[in-house]
């Protein structure tokens, strides 16, 4: 599992491109790198169950449709709205995630 807390916080709009495009290619591919021994060892046990899966935290909407599967809203620590990505629509936003 790749955790990532707000990684498109304070960074141009290229790199955020390039951030979202490396995680798609993660998301897919897994990861492909030579790592200490525990490493790799925890790596092929998640690529042997499947893709990785990446929990990201992320303030920035539309980075968060195009990389996402599968979004939770949170409010003082509580889940208040989830779904596939595909159900959060600007009006999900609206009501849930505007301040």
């Amino acid at each position: 599992m790749l955790i990532l807390d707000e990684p498109t916080e304070g960074i141009q709009p290229s790199i955020i491109d390039q951030i979202g495009d490396t995680l798609k290619k993660l998301k897919v591919e897994g990861l492909n790198h030579n790592y200490a021994e525990e490493v790799q060892h925890a790596i092929s046990a998640l690529k042997s169950e499947g893709n990785l899966a990446i929990l990201l935290v992320e303030q920035y909407v539309d980075f968060c449709r195009e990389i996402a599967d599968r979004f939770y809203a949170m409010d003082r620590g509580v889940v208040t709205i989830s779904g596939p990505i595909a159900t959060l629509t600007d009006e999900v936003v609206k009501k849930h995630l505007q301040v």
